[in-house]
């Protein structure tokens, strides 16, 4: 009871301080005020950046997570390369005999306080949804506005050298989100009834438990649980909805847009949806994702790929500027490592690898090999930063809206400059973006929303009341990011985000073998069959 207070406190402790806040405020501007005055030194904490040179600052959350996905990348002998086809064939079905069971069997010790049995054995136990529905779920949450917004920007400041530092980084980080989802499935917990727990909080907990760090283990997985709690009601929720409704309002015509003032109407309406949707849990959750997120992906391919085409002519010399400006950059900010970082910065920004967002939803497959949904996860930062940042990236330089005047745009801004890219070879498909933007935001949230319960969960119990308090709470969450300028926040949350990775990491590199025993397990089970 005393971790639940604590926690709960640590999460209310910012919004006591509004009432310190000058009468004539706006709500907007109390909260706002409060929470940057109680929390930018976490904010700065977490964001700091490293200088390295006159131009160019490094934030030190990069290191980590590059630095991590590196490590995977060797001990697992390139994992990310040798296994990208055997993972393909596991979404598609082609090892699906391997996890069938007839008899649903829960194994090992109850978990402390007896609310469930874990599963650290999961040979016999079962899952929510399908290896696809968890991918699809999974990438709703990264696949969003960073790849539209966060795109231009990169490029914007690091030329189009930055894109190639961009699918390096997507390309390393493959193999951080095959670990951390492998063990999100041979950590989980499963109850009587079938639903499934799992992600950092419980290989934390269990996994450095299983090899003598109980204590450090227990630790991690609170901190982790209280950030993802964070992360979820702010950048998992307000700052996507905030974003989207800029757009519309930017669309339709600004200060002069009927929805001008309008952001809590705006809210209220995707409250609504996103509450339908998250009330079912993961399987209604993986419904939707499994719908939205390959219509999303192939509609904005297709596009890309219609501007690339109608350009053919400029594609190679796209393609030059992408590679002198990876090794040579002239006139870029900050030069060769200025446009490594910014390449870097977005990949990692953009596809969460390292961060263990993912392996919540991953945790929740159906599926009798912990390292087979490890090898399906490995695909998303190929799906969502090697694709589909490229293809914004060839749209923006193609085009030419590679210009150094556009780095300090909001994500709003960013969105029109590339809104404006695909308008100059489709002209309405600035009205087909607005929409996908919106899709983009609504899926986005609705998995982080289970992200969040399951921290949620973690700390404050399983109960239908927990439940129910937590998803009431993120609705409302919706109305108030659409409605609000809260710029500290929205940092606060982002921070939190990338806080993640702290504990995850850690716990990553400590249990790196037992996934290597998972992956051994389950490389032979495929050649038996």
């Amino acid at each position: 009871m005393k971790k639940k207070l604590s926690a709960l406190f640590l999460l209310l402790a910012p919004l006591m301080l509004l009432g310190q806040e000058a009468a004539e405020q706006g709500i907007d501007e109390k909260i706002d005020a409060a929470f940057g005055w109680a929390t930018g030194w976490f904010v700065q904490g977490i964001f700091y950046q490293i200088p390295f040179s006159e131009n160019v600052n490094i934030p030190w959350v990069l290191f980590p997570l590059i630095l991590g996905a590196t490590y995977f990348t060797i001990y697992f002998k390139l994992i990310n390369v040798r296994g990208f086809f055997t993972s393909i064939n596991i979404v598609r079905g082609k090892y699906d005999e391997l996890d069938h069971h007839e008899t649903y069997d829960v194994a090992g010790d109850p978990t402390p306080g007896g609310d469930s049995i874990e599963t650290i054995a999961v040979e016999n136990s079962t899952g929510e949804v399908s290896h696809f529905q968890a991918l699809t779920a999974a990438l709703s949450a990264t696949v969003g506005l960073g790849n539209i917004a966060g795109v231009a920007i990169a490029v914007s400041i690091g030329g189009a050298g930055a894109t190639f530092w961009m699918i390096v980084a997507g390309l390393l980080g493959m193999a951080s989100k095959f670990v951390e989802c492998t063990l999100g499935v041979k950590y989980r917990d499963i109850e009587a009834d079938g639903t499934v727990y799992g992600g950092p909080m419980y290989y934390l907990k269990k996994g450095l438990n299983s090899v003598g760090l109980g204590g450090l283990g227990k630790v991690l997985a609170v901190v982790f649980a209280i950030f993802v709690i964070g992360g979820s009601l702010g950048g998992g929720n307000m700052f996507q909805v905030n974003q989207a409704f800029q757009l519309i309002e930017n669309i339709t015509g600004g200060e002069a847009s009927f929805l001008y003032g309008k952001g809590w109407l705006f809210g209220l309406v995707m409250a609504i949806l996103v509450g339908v949707v998250i009330i079912g849990g993961i399987k209604s959750i993986a419904k939707v994702t499994e719908k939205i997120v390959p219509f999303m992906v192939v509609i904005y391919v297709i596009a890309s790929l219609f501007v690339i085409f109608v350009n053919f002519n400029m594609v190679g010399d796209a393609f030059v500027q992408i590679f002198q400006g990876a090794f040579s950059p002239e006139g870029v900010l900050g030069g060769a490592v200025g446009v490594l970082v910014q390449g870097f910065r977005r990949a990692a920004f953009s596809n969460e690898a390292g961060i263990g967002s993912a392996s919540i939803a991953h945790s929740a497959v159906k599926t009798k090999y912990a390292a087979s949904e490890g090898m399906v996860a490995l695909l998303e930062p190929f799906i969502d930063t090697v694709l589909v940042c490229t293809m914004t990236a060839l749209v923006l330089i193609i085009t030419g809206n590679v210009a150094a005047e556009n780095a300090g745009l909001s994500d709003a801004q960013a969105i029109l400059l590339t809104s404006g890219a695909f308008e100059s070879a489709i002209s309405w498909f600035p009205y087909v973006l607005t929409v996908a933007v919106v899709l983009f935001a609504f899926s986005t949230m609705i998995s982080w929303s289970y992200y969040g319960y399951q921290g949620w969960a973690y700390l404050f119990g399983r109960s239908k009341n927990m439940e129910y308090i937590y998803k009431i709470m993120f609705c409302i969450f919706v109305i108030i990011g659409a409605a609000a300028s809260l710029g500290s926040v929205i940092g606060f949350s982002d921070a939190m985000i990338f806080a993640m990775m702290i504990p995850n990491m850690i716990g990553l590199v400590i249990l790196a073998p037992k996934v290597r025993d998972e992956l051994a397990r389950y490389m032979k089970a495929i050649k038996k069959a």
